[in-house]
């Protein structure tokens, strides 16, 4: 009962965030878009609650939860093994899964089959909040697949697979928006997170521009391995979005 309480919470706390994006799309948007936004949220979600069925109903509730559930019981994974605080549990997950996400994410754009499922998230020829829900209905079991498998490895408590998960998706929602910063906030904040102008430049129609910028909350490891890109070469109001053809 705790736990569907805790998701229940979850959702009530991202639909907030997805009306707050998309207010301020409405007040400060980034870019005029191509297609119409009644067509686009239709599309958008109506694919979203066919991939609510399948991938995150299943994130949330069952395959997540169940993997961290496991771990627990049986004592397989690196935070049963060593004797750490809670609260350095969770850190250390969230930058661990952070690196997870951003290591998929590339791996979507470098193996062929995998992008094959990815290219219908660069496929759309604008970019704000709905597009945070565009992704192939494979691409999101792979993917829980995946983190299952993380929480697993790493033993990550319940509780913190959990916020994880809302956190990315949070993420995802805030960095797809269609939302012009003040230019001072962006300079700072992206020394951290990835904001609505570092994640526009991965979604350029520019092929060397999109393997660039693939993380979803911090900037982290674009700096480490060498792939951020603070802008794309047409300008941040000059890019075109979406892919070639």
């Amino acid at each position: 009962m705790e736990q569907i309480d805790q998701t229940a919470l979850q959702w009530m706390l991202l639909v907030a965030l997805f009306m707050a994006v998309a207010l301020g799309e409405y007040i400060r948007p980034r870019r005029a878009l191509i297609v119409a936004k009644a067509g686009r949220w239709t599309r958008h979600g109506l694919l979203f609650l066919a991939n609510s069925l399948t991938g995150r109903l299943l994130a949330f509730v069952i395959a997540i939860p169940a993997a961290a559930l496991w771990s627990e019981r049986t004592g397989f994974g690196l935070f049963h093994r060593v004797d750490l605080p809670f609260w350095a549990q969770a850190v250390i997950a969230f930058i661990l899964l952070d690196f997870a996400i951003w290591l998929q994410h590339l791996a979507l754009h470098k193996i062929p089959l995998l992008w094959s499922l990815h290219r219908l998230h660069h496929k759309d020829r604008d970019l704000d909040v709905t597009t945070a829900l565009r992704f192939h209905p494979g691409e999101l079991i792979l993917s829980i697949m995946y983190k299952s498998a993380w929480v697993a490895v790493l033993g990550v408590p319940v509780a913190v697979a959990l916020a994880f998960e809302a956190w990315l998706n949070a993420n995802a929602m805030f960095n797809h928006g269609n939302l012009r910063l003040p230019g001072r906030l962006d300079r700072v904040l992206r020394w951290v997170l990835v904001t609505p102008d570092v994640h526009l430049v991965h979604h350029s129609i520019r092929m060397g521009e999109q393997h660039s910028n693939y993380g979803f909350a911090l900037t982290l490891w674009d700096r480490i391995f060498g792939t951020f890109l603070p802008e794309s070469a047409d300008g941040k109001d000059g890019q075109q979005i979406g892919l070639a053809g």
